[in-house]
C-alpha cells in the first residue's frame, strides 16, 4: 500500500492504526476501501452517536425504533405506519436532477425493505436566495424536477413538505426526502442475515461504477474539487424500482425471506456487513457472480458502488429457484452470491481467491466514536443581543403584509407541487397549500395519517437548543390543524463541520432542545439522518435539524383545513401574541436582519393548545384551523382568506407595538374559525381547559380589513393571493 492512501479515503492515521489492530494486519486495497466508507460520518455516525443517545426512542406507539431501515409505529388494528427521512445534499448541489431522485429512490426502498408499500413522499428543501442567485434558480429546477420526475414514474404521491431560500444555502442546498408506507403488522420484515447456511442473493438491477465513494463524498465539506466528483452521484431508474418494489412485496408474503435490505450509502459493503452484524452472523460472498453492466470492474468497484435498484436478500435455504421465479416473473434477476456462515466474518472471494475477510462488527459496531469539542458560536451573543427597539415604525402596515406574502419562504409553493402527482393512488384527500399537513385516508378504514416536514433554521441559527424545542413543536402544531394525533419523529440533521467546536456545539444544543420536546409532547425518535459537512468555502449553511413527523386520525371525516369557508363564521386566536420580533421573517425580508432571541416557547402550554385542539375538531366544532408560524399573525389570517378566497374582518386592540403584534412569531398559536351557534360552546372549552383566547373578528366579504390603533390593513383578497400565489413563479421565469 503506498504511503498514507488511508487519508485519500478520509481515514485518519490514528483510524488506520485502529483497522490494523482489528485484522492483526495491514487491510489490502479492497478491505481499506470498505472501512472507509463503514467510518465515514455518513455510515457511522461517529461523531453525532454520542449526542443522539439523548433521543427518546420507546413508547407504546413504537414497534421499531433506530436501528433498522425505517421506523415503524403501531396504528390500530393490527396496520403499522412506516416511515423514514434521508438526505441528499452534496449529490443535489453538484447534479441537482439525479441527486434529487436517488435521494427519492432510496428512501422509497428503506420503507419497502420493511415489507411496507409506500403510499407518500414529502420533501423539506432549502436553497439560496432566487432573486439574486442564478445557481440558485439552477439548483432549485433541477432538484424539484429529480423529485418529480422519480416519483411521479414509480406512481408515489409527492404530498407535502416545505421550502426555505436563504444566502446561506447557495452553494449547499438541501435535500430531505421522506417516505411514508403502510404494512400488516404480522409482514414486517427485518434487515437481518440469520440462519448459517442461508443463501445471500443479489436481486435488482446490475451493479455498475456510479456512486463509487458516495457515502465518503458525503462526508467532506463541498469545494471546486467536487464537481471532479460527479461520477459519485448515482442515477435512477424509476422504472426498474417500481418492478423491484412490487418483487420485494410479493416475496415478503411467501415466507421464503429471513431478511432483506436496501443498498444504499457504501452499496453491497454496507447491505451485507450491517445484515450480518445485527444478527451476529457473517457473510460469504463470492463477487464474481454478482452481475453487473460494465467490464473490467474491480473488487473494489464493485464493493464499493452505490448503483441504484439493488437490494440484498437473505432466502430459507432450499427456497432459491422459488425466490428467483419470483424476480423472474417482473423481469429482474436475482442471483446467489453467497451464504450466511457462522463466523462472524465479511469473507469476500474472487472464484477461489479470497480477496477480504474483516469482522462484520469491525465495520459497524466497533467503529470509533469521537466527542468533538463544542464550543458556543461568537456571533452568537452579539445577535441575540441586537437592540430591536430602535427599527422604524412601520410606515404602510398593508404593502409590508403584500411584500411578506410575495416573499419565496412564505409565498405559495404551487410553482413547486404543480409539478408533482400528489393524488396518484387516490389516498390524498388533503393536498399540497390546503392544510398545515398533508392527510392520507387508510382504505378500508375510517383513519387517516397526517405527516408533515418542519424546522425554522433561523431559530436554531439564533439559539439552537430554542430552536430545536420549537421545530419538533410546530411539526405536531401542523398536525394537530388537521385533526391528528402526533404520534412519532424522524429526523434529518443538517450541519456543517463537526469537527469545528462552533457547529459542533450548535448540533448538541439542537438535538437536547428536539429531545426534550419529544419527550414532553410524547412523540419519540424513531430514527433518521445525520448529514455533516454541508459548507462550502469554510462557510457552513443554516443548522437545519428537520423534523418529520406522522400522527394518526380516528375519522378522516372530521379532517380540518386551513381555508376559512363560511359567511360570518367567527375567527378566534387560540393562544398569546407578543411583543417578539427576534429571528422573525419580518426582520429578515424588511430589514435584512438575522437578530434578535427566538421567540420563547413554553411545551406544556403547547401541549395544552395542542389537547384542547383535538378537543375542539373531535366535537366538530371548527371551520378552520391553521398555526400561526412564519410572517406571524397577519400571514397567518391571510393564507386562510386566500385558500379559501374570502375575506375577513379583524380588530387588534392589544397594547403591543403593530410590528410585532402583526408579523411577530410568538409560538403556541392557532388560528381557528368556527360558527356562530357553536362560538359559545368553544369559547367554554377554552375558558375550562385555561387556554388563552382572543376572539378576533369574522369571515366575510372580499377584503381582509384588519384594524389596530393608529394603523389599518385593507386589501383585496385578490391582490394579496396574486401576490401570494405568482411570487416564485415570476422569480423562476425571470
Amino acid at each position: 500500500m503506498k504511503e498514507a492512501q488511508w487519508r485519500e479515503f478520509g481515514l485518519t492515521d490514528q483510524e488506520y492504526e485502529m483497522i490494523v489492530r482489528l485484522l492483526e494486519r495491514e487491510p489490502n486495497d479492497v478491505e481499506l476501501g470498505m472501512f472507509s466508507v463503514m467510518w465515514s460520518e455518513h455510515c457511522s455516525y461517529k461523531n453525532s452517536k454520542n449526542v443522539l443517545r439523548n433521543f427518546p426512542t420507546s413508547g407504546p406507539q413504537i414497534l421499531q425504533g433506530p436501528g433498522e431501515n425505517a421506523g415503524i409505529i403501531d396504528i390500530g388494528d393490527g396496520q403499522a405506519a412506516v416511515f423514514k427521512i434521508e438526505s441528499h445534499n452534496h449529490p443535489s448541489a453538484i447534479e441537482p436532477y439525479q441527486g434529487a431522485a436517488t435521494g427519492v429512490g432510496g428512501i422509497i426502498r428503506d420503507i419497502f425493505t420493511m415489507g411496507a408499500r409506500p403510499i407518500a413522499l414529502l420533501d423539506s428543501l432549502r436553497f439560496g436566495s432566487l432573486s439574486k442567485s442564478k445557481k440558485s434558480r439552477f439548483l432549485f429546477n433541477g432538484v424539484v424536477a429529480g423529485i418529480a420526475g422519480y416519483g411521479n414514474c414509480i406512481g408515489i404521491p409527492t404530498v407535502g413538505g416545505e421550502v426555505y431560500f436563504h444566502p446561506s444555502y447557495e452553494d449547499n442546498c438541501l435535500v430531505n426526502v421522506m417516505c411514508i408506507g403502510l404494512i400488516e403488522q404480522k409482514d414486517i420484515a427485518k434487515g437481518t442475515a440469520a440462519g448459517p447456511g442461508n443463501p445471500v442473493m443479489v436481486v435488482g438491477a446490475r451493479t455498475g461504477r456510479d456512486g463509487i465513494h458516495g457515502a465518503t463524498f458525503a462526508s467532506e465539506e463541498l469545494s471546486e474539487a467536487s464537481e471532479e466528483k460527479r461520477p459519485a452521484v448515482q442515477v435512477g431508474d424509476p422504472f426498474m424500482e417500481k418492478l423491484l418494489l412490487e418483487a420485494c412485496l410479493e416475496l415478503i408474503k411467501t415466507g421464503y425471506v429471513v431478511g432483506m435490505q436496501d443498498m444504499g450509502a457504501a452499496g453491497l459493503t454496507s447491505s451485507s456487513c450491517e445484515m450480518a452484524s445485527r444478527a451476529g452472523t457473517g457473510i460469504e460472498m463470492d463477487i464474481a457472480r454478482i452481475p453487473r453492466r460494465e467490464t473490467g470492474m474491480t473488487p473494489y468497484e464493485i464493493m464499493l458502488s452505490e448503483s441504484q435498484e439493488r437490494m440484498l436478500v437473505v432466502a430459507k435455504k432450499g427456497k432459491e429457484n422459488e425466490v428467483k421465479a419470483i424476480f423472474e416473473k417482473w423481469g429482474l434477476e436475482a442471483v446467489v452470491v453467497g451464504q450466511v456462515t457462522d463466523d462472524g466474518f465479511m469473507t469476500l472471494l474472487d472464484g477461489d481467491k479470497i480477496i477480504a475477510r474483516i469482522p462484520a462488527k469491525a465495520l459497524t459496531e466497533e467503529c470509533p466514536m469521537y466527542e468533538p469539542e463544542a464550543t458556543e458560536p461568537a456571533y452568537l451573543a452579539k445577535a441575540q443581543q441586537h437592540d430591536l427597539s430602535t427599527l422604524p415604525e412601520i410606515e404602510d402596515c398593508g404593502q409590508t403584509l403584500l411584500a411578506l406574502l410575495s416573499t419565496p419562504t412564505i409565498a405559495s409553493k404551487e410553482w413547486v407541487f404543480r409539478q408533482y402527482d400528489y393524488m396518484v393512488g387516490i389516498n390524498t384527500i388533503v393536498a399540497p397549500g390546503s392544510a398545515d399537513a398533508a392527510v392520507l385516508r387508510i382504505k378500508g378504514t375510517k383513519k387517516g395519517l397526517a405527516c408533515t416536514t418542519d424546522c425554522n433554521s433561523r431559530y436554531v441559527y439564533l439559539d439552537p437548543y430554542r430552536g430545536g424545542q420549537i421545530a419538533v413543536a410546530e411539526a405536531a402544531r401542523n398536525l394537530i390543524c388537521t385533526g391528528a394525533k402526533p404520534l412519532a419523529v424522524t429526523d434529518c440533521l443538517n450541519f456543517g463541520n463537526p469537527e469545528k467546536p462552533e457547529i459542533f456545539w450548535q448540533f448538541r444544543e439542537a438535538v437536547k432542545g428536539m429531545s426534550e420536546a419529544c419527550n414532553i409532547l410524547d412523540t419519540p425518535v424513531t430514527g433518521g439522518n445525520v448529514s455533516f459537512y454541508n459548507e462550502t468555502k469554510g462557510e457552513a449553511v443554516f443548522p437545519t435539524p428537520v423534523v418529520g413527523m406522522v400522527g394518526l386520525i380516528d375519522d378522516i371525516a372530521k379532517t380540518v383545513t386551513m381555508d376559512f369557508k363560511n359567511e360570518d363564521d367567527i375567527i378566534i386566536l387560540l393562544g398569546q401574541n407578543k411583543d417578539e420580533l427576534g429571528g422573525s421573517v419580518f426582520l429578515s425580508s424588511i430589514h435584512g436582519l438575522e437578530a434578535g432571541k427566538p421567540p420563547e416557547i413554553d411545551l406544556q402550554k403547547e401541549k395544552l393548545l395542542h389537547l384542547t385542539t383535538l378537543n375542539l375538531i373531535d366535537r366538530g366544532l371548527l371551520s378552520s384551523a391553521h398555526d400561526c408560524a412564519e410572517g406571524g399573525l397577519a400571514v397567518a389570517i391571510s393564507e386562510c382568506c386566500i385558500s379559501g378566497r374570502i375575506g375577513a374582518e379583524i380588530l387588534l386592540t392589544e397594547g403591543i407595538k403593530a410590528a410585532s403584534l402583526l408579523f411577530g412569531e410568538s409560538q403556541s398559536r392557532i388560528i381557528v374559525s368556527t360558527p356562530k351557534e357553536k362560538v359559545d360552546q368553544v369559547l367554554n372549552i377554552l375558558s375550562n381547559a385555561g387556554l388563552p383566547y382572543k376572539v378576533l373578528g369574522n369571515v366575510g366579504g372580499k377584503e381582509l380589513n384588519i384594524t389596530g390603533t393608529g394603523w389599518k390593513i385593507r386589501l383585496e383578497v385578490a391582490v394579496m393571493e396574486d401576490k401570494y400565489r405568482e411570487a416564485i413563479s415570476c422569480l423562476m421565469n425571470s
